[in-house]
């Protein structure tokens, strides 16, 4: 339940998919809530329904039971006081870096005038260090730089909330720590509430204020985490040894819910053997 600050809200959420094996549990009673300002990442076995539940506060999806509120009203649908960042990027391949920037700009939930947009497209252009190809498409950009556009495109339009899917999944580390440090930079310079969807501990640490460890299928909140590390940070946390430490608690945390995980996986596969002798 709400604590009176928290803007969104998960109130005995559960979700339940129907396929063709029966009724999939992929979220089962979760409750937490999220503050103005909060940055919190969610930890946990691949598959084991993270996604589902950044989905909601989308709002691309709804609960089975529970409910999902922002500012104390049920979330029924996308709006633009939430932006969304995936790992695929997320950017238009036919349209330029700036025209990308400025998509969202046209739009009639976040339409500005003319100048005013170009002053947002030159600001996000430079901030994110992409004023030499401002003009180039998305096929020549390296995976680093589509990032930086789709962070680009993700904040211009002013959200509230900013929701992360593994946006940095797909790069490789030393672009990946790269993308961390501008995504920090950037906050410091306009303040988001964000949540964050990460199978990195490291990364988890290093970015958020606090992490849901999230158990294997169907999702349970196994343990809430105060990242005890203020803001600013650099590089030179990750060397000490109050960072070292809580990575090897959060970490094996998650690595024992993914042995849960494959528990369950062998316990099906031999259902499934017996059912059909």
């Amino acid at each position: 339940m709400s604590n009176g600050n928290e803007r969104i809200v998960f109130d005995h959420v559960s979700k339940v998919f129907d396929t063709e094996n029966g009724p999939l549990q992929v979220v089962d009673d979760v409750s937490f809530g999220v503050s103005d300002g909060e940055f919190v990442a969610l930890v946990g076995p691949s598959g084991c329904g993270k996604t589902t539940m950044l989905n909601m506060v989308a709002g691309f999806m709804h609960p089975s039971d529970g409910t999902v509120t922002l500012d104390g009203e049920p979330i029924v649908g996308p709006s633009a006081d939430r932006g969304m960042m995936f790992q695929d990027y997320g950017v238009f391949p036919w349209l330029s870096v700036e025209d990308n920037i400025a998509f969202g700009l046209k739009l009639k939930a976040n339409r500005v005038a003319a100048e005013r947009r170009r002053q947002i497209v030159d600001h996000y252009v430079e901030l994110m260090g992409l004023g030499d190809f401002r003009k180039a498409f998305p096929k020549t950009l390296s995976g680093g730089m589509r990032q930086r556009l789709a962070l680009a495109r993700a904040y211009a339009v002013e959200p509230d909330f900013l929701l992360m899917d593994e946006p940095f999944g797909a790069l490789d580390a030393q672009t990946r720590t790269s993308m961390q440090d501008l995504l920090l930079g950037v906050m410091g310079e306009v303040k988001k509430t964000v949540m964050l969807i990460t199978h990195s501990v490291e990364e988890a640490l290093y970015l958020a204020s606090k992490i849901l460890v999230i158990s294997a299928r169907p999702s349970r909140i196994r343990r809430v985490i105060d990242v005890p590390f203020g803001y600013p940070r650099t590089e030179a946390l990750r060397d000490s040894s109050e960072f070292s430490e809580l990575r090897g608690e959060v970490r094996e945390m998650v690595m024992r819910e993914y042995a849960a995980q494959e528990d369950q996986a062998r316990s099906n596969r031999r259902k499934q053997v017996g059912q059909a002798q």
